[in-house]
């Protein structure tokens, strides 16, 4: 597989920007799932990296050879870049084994290869099938399959999940990241799920207007998000005012360890911890802040408990995962668990 480089990309359709100089580096090998919300970008990179459409400046490489800048333009059937579709674009009237073998040459060699990518994919022995005899977790599989087929370099995934129910979505977006991984695929995978850019990346890009605002790996872009907005994005927030002196900030819940090494200005501050940074004890115990317990969702592995604490009378969300199960009117107390970030106000 191969890198992809993107250098200053920009586009816009008529008055609308949609990317404004994108730099991004995947590097060879890796999974990189491109989250962002809707409206963001995110698929018009993708397609420009696929070569569906081309930008109004920048430049795109593969394995370090430019496959669009200012003076080239490599179609998309020449870049070795296949993609998988959001629901999968199966032909109905073919079988299974037809659709992944659509475009491979009709010789031994490309039956053996159809064989190969459905043992891949685990859907050995349903070749004979049609795409409507097969369940919505199978179709994405022979999607993936077909895009894997002709050995591309690269492998592009337009939220390839989002058809699919919850409990299926999860089950199917691990095995295809397990397919990914077993042929050590450079991959790129758009998204606005963040649980799902989350486990299945080994980094991810937040886009933002247009804009690429943070590339790390899923715990960088998680626990030391760039700015507030992309704290917020990914992943549910406890937000506290504040007033930081030095490496700590006070608030409702207690004096805190700071994270990070830019910090603002001593003085007012929006503290920010994620929700199971917050323990919470059915016991009132010193040292504790003490809260009062407004209501409770029950997920079955976790509870989230919405509480307002006493000093203040301030509202936060705490998601209680190893604690006894809490009920509405409860008094309990809570402590923060690590450091919190803290941004200007």
């Amino acid at each position: 597989m191969s890198e992809v480089k993107l250098s200053g990309v920009s586009k816009a359709f008529g008055s609308t920007t949609a990317l404004t100089d994108v730099d991004l580096t995947v590097s060879s090998g890796e999974l990189t799932a491109v989250l962002g919300p809707s409206g963001c970008g995110k698929t018009t990179l993708l397609r420009i990296v696929a070569g569906f459409i081309r930008p109004d400046r920048g430049r795109v490489e593969i394995d370090g050879r430019a496959v669009v800048d200012e003076l080239t333009v490599v179609p998309p059937e020449r870049r070795g870049v296949a993609v998988v579709p959001q629901e999968g674009a199966l032909f109905p009237h073919l079988d299974v084994a037809r659709n992944i073998g659509y475009g491979l040459p009709r010789s031994g060699q490309g039956r053996r290869r159809v064989d190969e990518m459905l043992e891949l994919v685990g859907l050995g022995g349903l070749g004979t099938r049609r795409p409507d005899q097969l369940s919505g977790g199978q179709q994405q599989r022979v999607a993936l399959a077909r895009a894997l087929a002709p050995s591309p370099r690269v492998v592009v995934l337009d939220e390839p999940f989002s058809a699919l129910d919850a409990g299926l979505r999860a089950q199917v977006r691990d095995e295809v990241s397990q397919v990914l991984r077993a042929i050590d695929a450079t991959a790129i995978i758009v998204t606005h799920d963040q649980e799902e850019a989350l486990s299945m990346a080994d980094s991810v890009a937040v886009m933002e207007a247009g804009r690429l605002v943070m590339h790390g790996s899923p715990t960088e872009v998680y626990y030391r998000p760039t700015d507030l907005d992309v704290a917020r994005f990914v992943g549910d927030l406890v937000e506290l005012p504040g007033t930081k002196a030095g490496h700590t900030v006070d608030t409702v819940l207690g004096r805190l360890p700071i994270h990070g090494s830019v910090l603002p200005a001593d003085g007012p501050v929006l503290a920010v911890v994620r929700p199971e940074q917050i323990r919470v004890d059915a016991r009132v115990e010193r040292g504790a802040t003490g809260a009062h317990v407004d209501d409770v969702s029950f997920f079955g592995h976790d509870a989230l408990a919405r509480l307002t604490v006493r000093s203040g009378d301030v509202p936060i969300r705490v998601l209680a995962r190893t604690v006894a199960p809490l009920q509405r009117g409860d008094d309990v107390a809570i402590r923060v668990i690590g450091p919190a970030l803290v941004y200007p106000t």
